[in-house]
C-alpha cells in the first residue's frame, strides 16, 4: 500500500512549487536541496524573538523561492507537533511505552500518519487523504487490519 502511495505522490515542479515553513534553524536550509530542487520549493523561516519566555516579535524570511512574507507561518507545524506529543506518549518522556529502538518509533509514526491522513476526519467529514484524492472513503481500523497487502 505504501509503495503504491509513494508512486502516486508527485515531486514539486517549477510551476507547482512545494511550500515549506520552519523556525530559524539553519540546518533546514542545507537539507532542503538534498530532497528538492531549489527552484521547485518556496521555503520561508519564521524566527520568533522572545523576552522572558514571551514572543515579542516575529521575523519572516524567504530562503528559497518567492513568497509573500505574511504567508510564512509555523502554526500548522506547531499544532501537528502538539498533536503528535498528545497521541504518541513515546515522544514526550520515558514511560512504559518509551521505545529504545528507532524502528519502533518509526513504525508508531507511520501508523499515526495513516490514522491521521486516512481515518481522522478534519473538515466536512473528509480526511486529508480524501481531500488529496488518495482515498474515496474514511478508513476504519477494521479496513486497515483486514487490508490485503501486496508484496513485491
Amino acid at each position: 500500500m505504501f509503495v503504491d502511495f509513494a508512486k502516486r505522490v508527485q515531486l514539486p515542479t517549477f510551476n507547482d512549487r512545494l511550500k515549506i515553513f520552519s523556525d530559524g534553524n539553519d540546518d533546514y536550509t542545507f537539507v532542503m536541496p538534498e530532497f528538492f530542487r531549489r527552484d521547485c520549493i518556496n521555503y520561508g523561516q519564521l524566527i520568533k524573538i522572545r523576552e522572558k519566555g514571551r514572543v515579542v516579535d516575529k521575523i519572516h524570511k524567504v530562503i528559497y523561492g518567492n513568497l509573500p512574507l505574511d504567508e510564512i507561518e509555523t502554526t500548522d507545524v506547531e499544532n501537528y507537533n502538539g498533536i503528535l506529543r498528545e497521541r504518541l506518549s513515546r515522544l514526550v518522556r520515558k514511560t512504559k511505552c518509551f521505545g529504545k529502538r528507532k524502528s519502533r518509533l518509526e513504525n508508531a509514526l507511520h501508523l499515526f500518519q495513516f490514522y491521521w491522513n486516512f481515518m481522522h476526519p478534519l473538515k466536512k467529514n473528509l480526511t486529508p487523504a480524501i481531500m488529496e484524492g488518495q482515498a474515496t472513503k474514511i478508513w476504519t481500523w477494521g479496513n486497515l487490519l483486514h487490508a490485503k497487502l501486496k508484496y513485491l
